[in-house]
């Protein structure tokens, strides 16, 4: 028969436990401090400061082809990626109208052709009586109002011949402007390129009232694109013209691309109370890989060194605890060797920095060295709690 003396067991063990937690406890805050070092090697390389920004691809030129006359769409010679050349016909707006303004305007012409014949007749008509007038005055045949009233007529004669032509030059402007409007109803390509977009079908009637519909945007050379990067104002100032700059694409996750900074447009771009620039970085594109609207990552290099020593930002950062006083002011100007177990301070002159490492312009460092980084005590690790007791059975 097996009882349980869970009471009595207590009585007798918990002295002995007690005893083990205490010394337990004491070893745990009596034991020796020996920080542990988190360390990085100091090693030559490469360093350099960029700017990082998102931009879209776009073609270096792009036109948008519009009309100036309304109608309907009668036929389309263009579509999505066509290649186009300069003159060549894209689409064509019913020219019935305008045609119908053109035999109007030759019409109207003809007739301001045929009175301005018809009154230079009626004036050399005048200049002849006139003449006979003078000499039948001489012989005293006509009187002096017959031949005043034959000036009279030439006067007129001659105005009337002046506002003839006149009339017809304004006929033949207004011809001149029915046939422009008539031979608008050509929609044709102003460049060479490829026609990226196209925003109309046949049947659809574009109207040019108040400002004039885009039909087509034609990218002049898709061989050269630029990424139009957001640049934020606190960066914009370390951008230069002839910078080199990479960037990535979705499309192409491990293809890197190159390019130059070609322009800082000054205009400030705001969107919430955040302003940008807009950086242009040119790029080749001579297998036409990237396509318009393609979103870019982009790196803006303003300055790299090569082959300089270098140590992680965090090693000029840190300080053991107990010299946390006297690193406070020269963190930029420090970093911690770790010389056996113990840490050495040595003054280092810093120059370029990417952000996670820091170029060592001088100072007593070598490549294989190793600079702290961090530091770890016992303090900062918690203890494992001792196991719980259980009831003990006899």
């Amino acid at each position: 028969m097996q009882v349980t003396l869970f009471g009595w067991g207590l009585k007798w063990l918990l002295p002995p436990a007690l005893v083990v937690s205490a010394a337990g406890s004491l070893w745990w805050h009596l034991r020796p401090e020996t920080p542990q070092f988190v360390t990085a090697d100091v090693a030559r390389g490469n360093i350099e400061r960029a700017i990082v920004a998102t931009g879209a691809l776009n073609p270096v030129a792009t036109v948008q082809v519009g009309t100036y006359v309304s109608g309907v769409i009668q036929s389309l010679q263009c579509d999505y990626n066509t290649v186009v050349k300069a003159g060549q016909l894209c689409a064509r707006i019913d020219p019935r109208p305008y045609q119908v303004v053109v035999d109007q305007s030759v019409a109207n012409l003809a007739g301001a052709q045929a009175q301005l014949r018809k009154d230079q007749a009626a004036l050399a008509f005048s200049r002849v009586i006139l003449a006979r007038d003078l000499k039948l005055q001489k012989s005293g045949g006509v009187a002096q109002e017959t031949v005043d009233t034959d000036k009279s007529n030439v006067d007129e004669g001659d105005a009337q011949v002046g506002l003839d032509e006149a009339n017809v030059e304004q006929r033949a402007a207004a011809l001149d402007a029915a046939r422009v409007n008539l031979g608008y109803t050509s929609i044709i390509s102003p460049v060479d390129g490829v026609v990226v977009s196209r925003t109309i079908d046949v049947g659809q009637t574009v109207a040019a009232s108040f400002q004039t519909p885009t039909l087509f945007l034609i990218a002049k050379d898709l061989t050269k694109m630029q990424v139009d990067t957001n640049v934020s104002e606190s960066d914009v100032g370390g951008a230069r013209v002839g910078e080199k700059a990479f960037f990535t694409v979705e499309a192409y996750p491990d293809k890197t691309f190159e390019g130059r900074v070609t322009q800082l447009r000054q205009a400030p771009i705001t969107v919430q109370n955040v302003v940008t620039y807009d950086v242009v970085v040119s790029v080749d594109n001579p297998d036409l890989q990237l396509l318009p609207g393609m979103t870019a990552n982009a790196r803006i290099v303003t300055d790299e060194h090569d082959d300089v020593v270098r140590v992680p930002v965090e090693a000029l950062r840190f300080s053991p605890k107990e010299n946390v006083r006297q690193a406070q002011g020269a963190a930029n100007g420090r970093v911690w060797l770790l010389r056996g177990s113990r840490p050495l301070p040595t003054p280092v002159t810093t120059g370029l920095t990417d952000g996670t490492a820091v170029e060592i312009v001088s100072g007593d460092l070598k490549s294989g060295d190793k600079v702290i980084v961090n530091e770890i005590r016992p303090d900062d690790r918690k203890p494992v709690a001792a196991p719980a007791l259980s009831p003990l059975r006899l």
